[in-house]
């Protein structure tokens, strides 16, 4: 089971660290935090740079919730494991199948390639292909599409590198 744990934005990667040094491998499978690439222009030359994709969360996988939480009280600056008031909830089958798509195994999502087409976009390499309605605006300018989708049984934006390549406005004859 996946589970998805709060923590401060900033300390992502050090309680990552703090979980596969304090957790025993029999309780916790895997701990992850997905990232997204994006392409940032500095010193006259663009460079692909990881972020975060969901500041404020690490991912856990374990079979087993009870060792989980007990294991996760040695953890210093945990906030919360995600669930539904008392109960914590792992992630659902398409949540998890979604994140795999994105990110692959390794957790990244990379950047994808599309183009604008009379105010549609079509992407036509990358995560995103195929992905076009849940796209709800594209930032050229930071090379960024913002996404809305269901995650943590709620709405949320996430953030994925694009590269628009072209735009056109193709008249119909």
């Amino acid at each position: 089971m996946w589970y998805v744990m709060q923590v401060r934005t900033g300390t992502e990667e050090r309680i990552r660290l703090q979980c596969e040094r304090v957790i025993s491998q029999e309780v916790l499978e895997r701990c992850f935090i997905p990232y997204y690439q994006q392409k940032k222009r500095f010193q006259g030359e663009w460079h692909i740079q990881e972020k975060i994709l969901f500041p404020g969360y690490v991912f856990l996988i374990a079979q087993n919730l009870e060792q989980l939480r007990d294991s996760l009280h040695k953890v210093i600056g945990m906030t919360k494991l995600l669930g539904a008031g008392e109960d914590i909830i792992p992630l659902r089958q398409e949540e998890m199948r979604f994140l795999l798509k994105m990110g692959k195994e390794e957790q990244v999502v990379e950047m994808s390639i599309g183009i604008i087409e009379n105010d549609k976009v079509k992407i036509q390499q990358g995560p995103l292909e195929g992905m076009e309605g849940f796209i709800k605006k594209i930032d050229r300018h930071k090379r960024q599409a913002v996404l809305e989708v269901e995650l943590f049984g709620r709405k949320v934006e996430m953030r994925v590198g694009v590269e628009i390549v072209e735009k056109v406005n193709r008249v119909e004859e």
